[in-house]
């Protein structure tokens, strides 16, 4: 009861990690609560779970296992979701912003009364005072998220419905193994009890999932271009220096609009949130939307013609220039250290 619950996304049997993100940050804020720290997990097969989020400060996991819940489908995973915090009435909910994750949560939600969310950048514990009530609550959840197109940051409160629920993009949170030999305790609830046999009205019966062939989400080195970068063509030199760097290819909305870019390689508010060793931001000029994506990556390269461009602001190196001069230097000169 009271507690705060983490939505586990499990495909194959591997727990996602916007999930394992999610556990990271659960655990601080339930130790700010002082309160357990619970995962549930729904799927088929799932003896393995306990072992891939314990170690994140897991008190309790809750399973529930059956061969009918083996893929995704609305309405089942909507039924154990709502009866489970029925009955267990958390404070606090939160899953990944994946497409899951946004087809599930808003179900969840609607179902509940309690309100939701979306696309959170982060998560705080804090107090609220209603003045015009006259009311102040005690250890709310600030859910913090960009607004008006990323212009300003809205800070949401949920004062009395509960659970306060909130969706969380990959890589907005860091992943950090609290400690290998954490031990929780697994509850396994029987799928019966929390679904009825109407609601598999819609079967899987055969399913494709195409996957990725971008993983910005791990790639230590970005190498990533804006609108400055010209043209598709003049993308090419990016392509080029990533490849000797080992490292992917990334954009910003602008370059991705005007077709220099696939969506899949898109980084910011609209697009994937990353955190990488290095990134190089050629032809960025760094507008709020796009550094809200990279802002953590641990060294930041800028390459731009403009002196005065916001993403220098943020750069650890800034190198003044057009792509089409700096980036053929550093291809050259990277290759020429490297023999």
């Amino acid at each position: 009861m009271n507690n705060l619950y983490v939505y586990l996304e499990i495909e194959d049997g591997i727990v996602a990690d916007v999930s394992l993100e999610l556990l990271t940050k659960g655990r601080k804020l339930a130790n700010e609560l002082g309160c357990q720290l619970e995962a549930i997990g729904i799927g088929y097969k799932l003896d393995g779970i306990g072992a891939q989020v314990f170690k994140y400060g897991v008190d309790v996991l809750s399973i529930v296992d059956d061969e009918r819940l083996k893929y995704y489908t609305s309405l089942p995973y909507t039924s154990v979701l709502v009866k489970l915090f029925g009955e267990e009435k958390p404070q606090i909910a939160l899953m990944g912003a994946t497409s899951v994750g946004r087809d599930l949560g808003p179900r969840v939600s609607s179902a509940l009364f309690s309100g939701l969310t979306a696309d959170c950048t982060s998560l705080e514990i804090g107090d609220h005072e209603d003045k015009k009530e006259g009311k102040t609550y005690q250890n709310l959840l600030y859910q913090i998220r960009p607004a008006f197109g990323g212009n300003i940051v809205a800070t949401i409160v949920n004062p009395e419905c509960r659970p306060q629920m909130a969706t969380v993009r990959q890589g907005v949170m860091k992943k950090e193994v609290l400690d290998e030999n954490y031990k929780g305790e697994t509850h396994r609830l029987n799928a019966k009890d929390y679904v009825n046999d109407t609601d598999f009205a819609v079967s899987v019966i055969e399913r494709h999932i195409e996957k990725s062939k971008v993983n910005l989400g791990a790639a230590p080195i970005i190498v990533s271009g804006g609108y400055g970068v010209g043209s598709a063509d003049n993308f090419g030199l990016l392509y080029e220096l990533a490849d000797v760097l080992g490292a992917e290819v990334g954009a910003s909305r602008a370059a991705v609009d005007a077709g220099f870019a696939e969506h899949e390689r898109q980084i910011g508010q609209t697009g994937v949130t990353v955190r990488p060793k290095l990134y190089i931001a050629c032809g960025i000029s760094g507008q709020i939307q796009h550094i809200a994506g990279m802002q953590e990556s641990a060294i930041i390269i800028a390459i731009n013609s403009d002196p005065a461009a916001p993403i220098n602001a943020i750069a650890d190196y800034v190198i003044t220039g057009t792509v089409e001069e700096v980036v053929p230097k550093m291809i050259k000169y990277y290759k020429k250290n490297t023999k």
